[in-house]
């Protein structure tokens, strides 16, 4: 049986070049490089509430990761290290290789090493703290958006709240429909080079995690602005598409959660140079809406009316 040194050390000890000291010691060391800014966030992933308790270790290891990387990119900042805590009810060494093979995967694609974290028997329970670089004065942020801009979102919208009714039984879906749109729930991909591209070109910057009402009514909260999106606008799947529930639909898309993608505010003239990146990125990036002056969000549907949801996102504690 492994203790819970020799499993640090066989599935999360790696070489970490660009810290000064990673994992082995009582804290790690690292350097910022100069005229830089250090952007540090928080996420944890529960069993029973983020993920079902079977779910494929080496997704669970990418999403872990994924989750906090889209942090990174909703600030705009270089991902450079991430820390991660694990709480295990029993140690599996097939599920500890699995988890972290997907955890690296994408830790190596981004170049973030992983410098430290702890271990301890209970509920699985994961949690990431992950940090990045930002040029001094050049971070995104939520309290930034200015009246008259266009608002934006990368990708497509729904796609992981659709998988997780179908998994759930509330909808059913066809096995292609539902092998297009499960990718979104299980290994999101998170909009780093996307966050790095928007610095000079956005005025403020969220990720969807909770749903886009709700990531949304942060920016507009931050900078005391409102909003005024088209449904019809936002970008949406084959698998979607084919839904024929309205509400349901109107709640995947508007509050589902866990898609990932950016939510952002730009001036309008720099709907050019965004039409550009999103050739150049090979990556939708629609504009759905324009920030007011007037508080709120108003979401109109096809017909002109304002759509209204008993629940604008997720809530831990509602």
């Amino acid at each position: 049986m492994l203790t819970e040194f020799d499993l640090i050390q066989r599935y999360f000890t790696r070489s970490t070049p660009d810290a000064v000291l990673g994992v082995g010691d009582d804290a790690a060391l690292v350097r910022v490089n100069e005229h830089m800014e250090l952007a540090i966030s928080t996420d944890m992933l529960v069993s029973g509430t983020h993920f079902f308790a079977d779910a494929d270790p080496f997704l669970l290891g990418h999403k872990a990761l994924a989750v906090s990387l889209s942090d990174m990119a909703a600030m705009g900042a270089q991902p450079r290290w991430a820390i991660l805590a694990l709480s295990l009810p029993e140690v599996s060494e097939v599920w500890l290789e699995k988890f972290s093979a997907g955890f690296f995967a994408l830790a190596n694609e981004h170049r973030v090493g992983l410098i430290g974290g702890d271990t301890t028997r209970g509920q699985l329970n994961i949690c990431v703290t992950i940090m990045g670089e930002i040029p001094h004065g050049k971070a995104l942020r939520r309290s930034n958006a200015k009246v008259g801009d266009d608002i934006w979102v990368s990708g497509k919208l729904g796609d992981a709240a659709l998988a997780l009714a179908h998994l759930q039984e509330r909808v059913q879906l066809t096995a292609t429909e539902f092998s297009t749109c499960v990718p979104s729930l299980h290994q999101p991909t998170p909009r780093v080079l996307l966050g790095l591209a928007l610095r000079d070109i956005a005025h403020s910057t969220i990720d969807i995690s909770d749903g886009l009402l709700a990531d949304l009514g942060h920016i507009l909260k931050a900078s005391r602005v409102g909003a005024e999106i088209f449904f019809s606008a936002i970008p949406i799947s084959s698998a979607m598409q084919s839904m024929h529930d309205k509400k349901l639909i109107q709640q995947f898309i508007l509050a589902g959660g866990d898609d990932y993608e950016l939510c952002f505010t730009a001036p309008k003239t720099q709907r050019t140079k965004i039409e550009k990146l999103s050739l150049r990125m090979s990556l939708p990036l629609t504009p759905i809406g324009h920030i007011t002056a007037a508080s709120g969000c108003i979401v109109h549907a096809q017909n002109g009316q304002p759509i209204h949801l008993e629940k604008s996102g997720y809530d831990h504690f509602r």
